[in-house]
């Protein structure tokens, strides 16, 4: 029987320490991803076409994905831009060392004379603030979102 009652208690014991470590590793802040978006007014097309085939060689040594890549805008309120890339990073940190890197500091000078630009890096949401957001939105309060 005391057989039966320590294998029970470990069994229990294995069982909260699972909890635990899942409840632990739940809680644990996600860093949120970084966005690089880019407004572009193409003015030399055949320039851009060549920084076009070089930008990635320098996102190979970046984990990244394009999230947008177009040219198809529609206006809501005010001028569209010609195209709109964004391109979405592990964090901001993380799209701002490809911003700064040699190789794309290197291809930049070819973007510029190629066309007009804005470029900036925005911080998106972290999985548990987006949850948390849409169920803010859901019943009203959109502070969260805005902060």
């Amino acid at each position: 029987m005391k057989t039966n009652y320590k294998l029970a208690l470990a069994v229990f014991a294995g069982v909260l320490i699972g909890i635990a470590g899942g409840t632990i590793h739940a809680q644990q802040p996600k860093t949120p991803p970084g966005y690089v978006i880019a407004e572009v007014e193409v003015h030399d097309p055949a320039t851009m076409q060549k920084y076009g085939e070089r930008v990635p060689e320098t996102l190979a040594a970046f984990s990244h994905h394009y999230v947008v890549r177009s040219s198809k805008t529609q206006s809501l309120e005010g001028e569209p831009p010609n195209g709109v890339v964004v391109i979405a990073f592990d964090s901001v940190e993380k799209a701002r060392e490809w911003y700064d890197s040699p190789a794309y500091a290197a291809i930049r000078p070819i973007r510029q004379r190629a066309a007009k630009s804005r470029i900036f890096i925005v911080e998106g949401l972290a999985p548990q603030q987006n949850a948390a957001c849409q169920r803010s939105v859901r019943y009203g309060c959109v502070r969260c979102c805005l902060g």
